[in-house]
């Protein structure tokens, strides 16, 4: 009777298993403009007033831009998100899209800013539903919705008026 090597009879062969892997990536959104009132990096929102000036570039844009800024837990801002650039009354914006980024910069709270190119801030039916829509699934995921800001010829925060 012959012995054989039990090592031998049970050799494995490797393989490679080849995954998409995703990383946060993230560039720099410069302003340049000579009035210089803008936050630090870093600084704490605390009011509508501060956004609203920060953002106030918006009001001579002629297409509708949509951001998210992306606020840590003591509400100073980490990111900034170009959600969607639209057309001359309308941008697209998905819930899904613009938390997708808010989840990745580890968010802990959130501000929507738009404009209107018309300059009239009054909150279309529209803005009103897609804000609900918005919180609604911040409160699923644990990401905030501290207020949304309409930029036109003044600005109108949705906590000011009640809208949120």
């Amino acid at each position: 009777m012959q012995e054989t090597d039990s090592s031998n009879q049970h050799k494995t062969s490797r393989r490679t298993i080849r995954l998409r892997q995703i990383k946060a990536v993230y560039e720099p959104f410069v302003i340049k403009e000579e009035d210089g009132q803008y936050l630090p990096p870093f600084a704490k929102y605390t009011s509508p007033e501060q956004v609203a000036d920060t953002f106030r570039f918006l009001q001579s844009e002629t297409k509708e831009y949509f951001f998210s800024i992306h606020l840590d837990g003591k509400n100073r801002i980490n990111c900034v998100d170009e959600v969607s650039v639209g057309s001359l009354n309308q941008s697209i914006v998905h819930p899904r899209e613009l938390f997708k980024t808010a989840l990745l910069s580890s968010a802990a709270a959130i501000i929507l800013v738009h404009n209107h190119p018309s300059g009239d801030p009054t909150p279309s039916r529209e803005d009103i539903d897609i804000t609900r829509r918005i919180k609604e699934a911040g409160e699923i995921l644990g990401v905030k919705l501290l207020d949304h800001i309409v930029i036109g010829s003044s600005y109108l925060s949705f906590v000011e008026r009640g809208l949120l």
